[in-house]
């Protein structure tokens, strides 16, 4: 996982145990900027955010209302992508089956 977070959240905090897998540091978004991955959050959900106590722009360390658009990629060892999803809505989820189906036949190559 990427996130441009510098610091844990509440929510995280209030977790009994640690993530089980990797967090890698986006810092400014700059690696989602690559990819073409990073927007502003509008005006309207600043002001609800800042009304359930969310600070983005102090989660993220950069003074910015920026966030990535949720993804995931398949990157080979050549470093081209093989495959992409990505949805600007958080709820929407690729199934994992596609991704493990993708790196199998990265395997089999």
């Amino acid at each position: 996982m990427i996130s441009p977070q510098v610091a844990r959240t509440r929510r995280e905090t209030g977790e009994p145990t640690p993530m089980s897998y990797e967090m890698l540091r986006d810092f400014g978004n700059r690696v989602a900027e690559q990819y073409g991955l990073v927007f502003t959050l509008p005006e309207e959900l600043q002001q609800i955010y800042t009304k359930f106590g969310i600070d983005l722009p102090a989660g993220n360390g950069d003074g910015t209302w920026r966030l990535p658009v949720p993804a995931r990629l398949v990157i080979d060892r050549e470093g081209i992508i093989q495959a992409v999803d990505a949805d600007p809505d958080y709820t929407r989820r690729p199934e994992p089956a596609q991704t493990v189906a993708v790196l199998r036949t990265l395997l089999a190559r």
